[in-house]
């Protein structure tokens, strides 16, 4: 018998409370999203305290849990349910399916735990699970795949307790049937699993398809006047979209900042105003399918030319240490910053 930990939100069927768990949890462990959850619930109660956030306070508050496009979707999705659904979430799945960023798996589970739907949550535990105890060979990463692995899950699924059910077999895959080091000798299926019986636990579940790894490398200027530092909000192309970074010259590989200084077009109307105060050694940053290195150059200026003109010039403007300290920025830009002692 599996023995669910004791986490905040299995103890309610508030839906919101439920959402914003799952989606904290899609791409980060318990023990890191924990105290995310608490301050989210912390600063925004309920749906409608998060959808009248602005959105940096939100960006601010997710820094440092990457995949920063959940919190976008998330605040985007909290203002749809107040504005077309009156605050209150919609009680089937295919209703919260229609709802922005809210996908089969995260629908499934607020179904199923807040209002006791028969729906099945198929997430990278409860496939490990499946896999390896019935020995299902498909693709998890093809659509007929994902489908065989949701119907097998709809067949076992324990109608009358759908939410302790989905959650049972999750925290199975996460505690026992782990990816690399599953307790099979513990195991309550040991002697009936596919996957143990052949000694194929290292070979299920299926999945073919790998995202290659990007490899970048950055060079940020920083522009400092009168303990002010120019800083720009990223736009929706890009990682990190939503929060603060300084202006930033991307190459193939790590440049010389003089020379970029030199030919990069920014600079065109104040290269002779400015001057190389510090470069930082080479820092790496890696994100689940990118590969960031990085330095950082901190800039002065001559008496010739005003701060706050420099800053525009670049598509940037001031900020006092005090707002960068409240501004949602990458962690990468916060690392350096503390360490810098720019910010504490």
């Amino acid at each position: 018998m599996v023995a669910l930990r004791d986490l905040p939100w299995r103890k309610t069927k508030d839906p919101y409370r439920i959402w914003l768990s799952e989606v904290i949890l899609q791409q980060t462990r318990v023990a890191q999203g924990l105290p995310y959850y608490n301050d989210f619930i912390k600063k925004f109660p309920n749906v409608k305290s998060l959808a009248a956030a602005k959105e940096d306070k939100v960006m601010r508050t997710w820094q440092g849990l990457g995949y920063y496009s959940r919190a976008r979707n998330l605040h985007a999705c909290a203002k749809v349910i107040v504005e077309r659904h009156n605050g209150k979430f919609p009680r089937t799945y295919p209703e919260l399916l229609a709802l922005p960023g809210i996908g089969e798996y995260t629908a499934a589970a607020i179904a199923s735990m807040a209002f006791d739907q028969p729906e099945a949550v198929v997430d990278g535990n409860v496939f490990r699970v499946l896999s390896r105890v019935f020995g299902i060979e498909e693709d998890t990463s093809t659509t007929a795949g994902k489908r065989a692995f949701r119907q097998k899950a709809m067949e076992l699924l324990d109608v009358d307790q759908p939410g302790v059910f989905n959650q049972a077999v999750m925290e199975f895959g996460a505690l026992y049937c782990t990816p690399l080091s599953p307790q099979c000798l513990d195991c309550i299926f040991s002697s009936s699993c596919f996957a143990k019986t052949r000694q194929m636990q290292g070979l299920l579940p299926l999945k073919t398809k790998r995202a290659k790894i990007r490899f970048r490398y950055f060079t940020y200027f920083i522009l400092i006047k009168d303990n002010k530092l120019a800083l720009k909000k990223r736009d929706a192309k890009d990682i990190w979209s939503g929060l603060y970074d300084f202006y930033l010259v991307e190459g193939k590989r790590l440049m010389q900042p003089e020379k970029i200084i030199e030919n990069e077009k920014g600079f065109g109307g104040i290269q002779p105003h400015v001057n190389i105060e510090f470069k930082s050694k080479p820092y790496k940053h890696i994100l689940t399918h990118q590969h960031i290195l990085a330095q950082f150059v901190v800039l002065s200026l001559s008496q010739g030319i005003l701060a706050k003109d420099a800053a525009a010039s670049l598509g940037m403007r001031l900020y006092t240490p005090r707002e960068v300290a409240t501004l949602p920025k990458p962690a990468l830009v916060s690392r350096f910053l503390m360490e810098k002692g720019i910010l504490e």
